[in-house]
């Protein structure tokens, strides 16, 4: 492609391009003439990346070499997880979004369907609260309807034969999980939960057991993966 529509997949503009390249982020393109060069799918995919890093991390060039270097050096499977973790994984959308007020704006912000954002309320993976007779859906929410979009755009979705009603069964066990640690140890100390001590220690709790969760899912996932692709090749 031409430096013209790789400016119009990334949004970044033709100098900052160019300067991605002298400060050896990217690069140099293939010549195709004397004043024009050919680009790949690649540079889009890397530009995004670098883009991500400074808009969402504020790291400095060195830094972001470092990044670009390693990313290179993964395997298109990893290079896709670091994409995604850059998109999803953001700082600043945990200051920057709020609650969504209404099934409208709740759809237009995660682009979920009606018929998929009803089911997921009936399996209770997404909660709105009613106030003032009007449905308000929390941050967490927001962030659980565009997983489910990601999870059909990636092609776990129900016209690849995956049942979106499995995640019902996630949510019932990690509910249950939730409600019998809550059990244990909260209800015990519930007078220490009213103290501002404990409560910023169960919060910053909540937190570690959530990357708990994720860092041993993705774990066990990635071994599962690695098992049925060993047994394919043999």
């Amino acid at each position: 492609m031409k430096i013209s529509e790789l400016v119009k997949k990334t949004g970044v503009p033709k100098e900052t391009i160019h300067f991605y390249i002298r400060e050896g982020l990217l690069r140099k393109p293939r010549k195709s003439s004397v004043n024009s060069a050919e680009y790949n799918e690649s540079y889009v995919d890397q530009i995004q990346l670098i883009k991500d890093l400074r808009d969402n991390y504020y790291l400095p060039i060195p830094e972001i070499k470092k990044i670009v270097k390693n990313y290179k050096k993964q395997s298109l499977s990893d290079q896709a997880v670091s994409q995604f973790h850059s998109k999803f994984s953001r700082p600043l959308d945990r200051l920057l979004t709020t609650a969504v007020i209404g099934r409208d704006a709740f759809r237009e912000a995660t682009g979920l369907g009606w018929k998929w954002l009803s089911r997921a309320i009936e399996w209770g993976l997404i909660s709105p609260e009613s106030r003032d007779e009007e449905e308000v859906f929390s941050a967490d929410d927001v962030a659980i309807g565009k997983l489910m979009v990601e999870m059909e755009r990636v092609g776990f979705g129900p016209k690849d034969d995956f049942d979106p009603e499995d995640l019902k069964y996630i949510a019932d066990f990690i509910r249950g999980y939730v409600v019998s640690s809550f059990n244990k140890y909260y209800e015990s100390n519930i007078e220490k939960l009213c103290s501002g001590d404990y409560s910023e220690k169960a919060g910053q709790y909540h937190e570690i057991i959530s990357l708990f969760f994720y860092y041993l899912f993705r774990k066990y996932a990635r071994k599962q993966v690695d098992r049925l692709l060993e047994t394919r090749s043999n």
